[in-house]
């Protein structure tokens, strides 16, 4: 079978860009203009002018310079890829942070009267950071030792790195949180 002889004489090389282009490669144009116009990439006027274009294009040619300045449809994995990457939590790197020291906050003699502790101008310990509440947290003393509660606050009271809903007991070494402010509870030094 002899493919380059005179058999073949009638049948002439075309390239890609040259061929007639098919009904579906009109459609996609067409898609392509019409999401350009959506977009507000393309007025109208240059939309129907585009357009009729399309439609009496003779090659791929002309249908891929009327479509050239406008984005195209990403293949489907391309699309796929994309949204998987999307659906992965990202990572971060950030140094870690050496742990800065949490300021002592003494617990009163045994008999004191009660501790109240908020942002609001009735406190006896006043903190004026927006993440305490006006009335936030009381220490009051009970037998022999100290109570820890929350009066409602917005952010809440933390004791060892857990909200509190009830009263709790707390010693000297307590890590206490009142919103964002953290403590961390000793003895009131005796005379």
């Amino acid at each position: 079978m002899d493919l380059g002889g005179a058999d073949n004489a009638g049948m002439t090389s075309v390239p890609v860009e040259g061929a007639r282009p098919s009904d579906a490669e009109r459609d996609r144009a067409l898609a392509i203009l019409r999401d350009g116009a959506g977009s507000g990439r393309l007025s109208h006027d240059t939309f129907i002018r585009r357009m009729n274009f399309v439609l009496r294009a003779q090659s791929r040619a002309e249908l891929a310079a009327a479509t050239r300045d406008l984005p195209r449809d990403e293949p489907r994995a391309i699309t796929w890829l994309r949204d998987l990457i999307a659906r992965i939590p990202r990572l971060t790197l950030t140094p870690r942070a050496t742990p800065v020291p949490r300021p002592g906050l003494a617990l009163p003699k045994a008999g004191s009267p009660t501790v109240r502790i908020g942002r609001g101008p009735g406190a006896t310990l006043r903190l004026a950071d927006i993440s305490v509440s006006r009335c936030h947290a009381e220490l009051r003393h009970v037998g022999d030792g100290w109570m820890l509660r929350d009066l409602g606050s917005m952010n809440g009271t933390q004791l060892n790195g857990q909200r509190i809903t009830t009263p709790v007991r707390v010693r000297p070494g307590d890590h206490i949180r009142f919103g964002a402010v953290s403590y961390v509870l000793t003895w009131t030094d005796q005379p």
